[in-house]
């Protein structure tokens, strides 16, 4: 029998493919990963973190227990599927406190259950059984699924899994996954690789956090792009730094402090404005009692930063610094100077 709690077996991030016959690869889906236990009676949804996520998605909830055969327990992702590629914002409104609230998103914004390994089958563990015997054991267990649980496509050809990495980000996934073909489920190993899109941006730095340590040294900085009203945007966080870094920005940035507020575009910010734009320190549900508090910069300094995709108006996860640039003007950094992901349609990834 496999019980949960289980953490989910990870993957660490490589810059390319790997090379060889010795891999599976699979699309990297942008969601929240569960892992489910198909139980004589119903159904557990565990998430990444070991907690339950049922009353978060009652009608994925009820799917599962009519489309999974008692005795299975299925690592996957859960997604939130739209005309223009997956919604992870929506499925961020999904973790509300209020059952009512819940029930409605459930309606409006329906969720879906991505399939792609296989942990156990008729109540006894495929753990420790190869990568490939477990996905071909898995593809016979849901060769008949209907919406909204899916298996995710797989290929064990390189070329394919690098066409799927051009492709595929314009239906918002995030990325091709890498599986050893003989490897074991390692539950909280990193034992699988994913390889994500990368590309630069050049952003506006507006200000900066303290680091925990104190003020001795800068925890990250804030990044902002125009819009084509000349509106500042603030797009994320860079945080990358060593602490010999972090402690020589404080006197490297000094200068920039001076008088910063005074016609700082975002000095009258006030969690999110009308205009749709988010400012830094905007408390929400999701900052958990963080210290979001920021300290201004004066609109003169630029940096280049590495990020993989955006969400929204903003960076899904927080780029990487890679270098000044002094050479850059400010207003130079816009929305409409990053690359565009032509659109690609969801239900072909399917199909792939």
């Amino acid at each position: 029998m496999v019980e949960p709690p289980i953490a989910p077996m990870l993957a660490k991030l490589v810059d390319a493919l790997p090379a060889g016959d010795g891999f599976l690869f699979e699309p990297k889906w942008d969601g929240f990963r569960a892992i489910v236990f198909r139980t004589k009676d119903g159904v557990y949804i565990q998430s990444r973190d070991l907690r339950p996520l049922d009353r978060y998605f009652p009608e994925l909830h009820d799917a599962l227990v009519e489309r999974l055969p008692r005795g299975a327990v299925v690592d996957g992702e859960i997604v939130i599927a739209t005309p223009h590629g997956l919604d992870f914002d929506a499925l961020q409104l999904r973790l509300h406190p209020a059952a009512s609230r819940v029930a409605t998103l459930a309606t409006e914004s329906p969720s879906s259950f991505v399939a792609f390994d296989l942990l156990a089958a008729k109540g006894a563990s495929l753990m420790d059984a190869p990568q490939d015997q477990r996905r071909e054991t898995l593809e016979a267990l849901l060769e008949r699924v209907q919406p909204p649980v899916y298996l995710t496509p797989m290929t064990r050809d390189r070329r394919t899994a690098a066409k799927w990495l051009e492709r595929f980000e314009g239906a918002g996934l995030d990325g091709v996954i890498a599986k050893p073909a003989r490897g074991a489920y390692l539950p909280g190993k990193r034992a699988m690789f994913k390889i994500k899109h990368a590309r630069t941006a050049d952003c506006v730095v507006a200000g900066f956090r303290w680091h925990t340590s104190g003020r001795d040294a800068v925890g990250s900085l804030l990044l902002g792009l125009y819009d084509d009203n000349g509106v500042l945007h603030h797009v994320g966080v860079t945080s990358s730094f060593t602490m010999a870094a972090r402690q020589a920005l404080v006197e490297e940035l000094a200068p920039l402090r001076k008088n910063a507020m005074a016609d700082h575009p975002w000095r009258e910010w006030a969690g999110a404005d009308g205009l749709g734009r988010r400012m830094p320190g905007a408390r929400s549900r999701w900052s958990a009692g963080k210290d979001l508090s920021w300290e201004p910069l004066r609109i003169e300094r630029v940096a280049e930063v590495k990020y993989d995709h955006l969400q929204g108006n903003r960076f899904r996860h927080a780029p990487t610094f890679l270098r000044w640039r002094p050479d850059k003007p400010p207003k130079e950094c816009r929305y409409d100077r990053l690359d565009v992901t032509p659109p690609f349609e969801l239900s072909k990834v399917f199909k792939a």
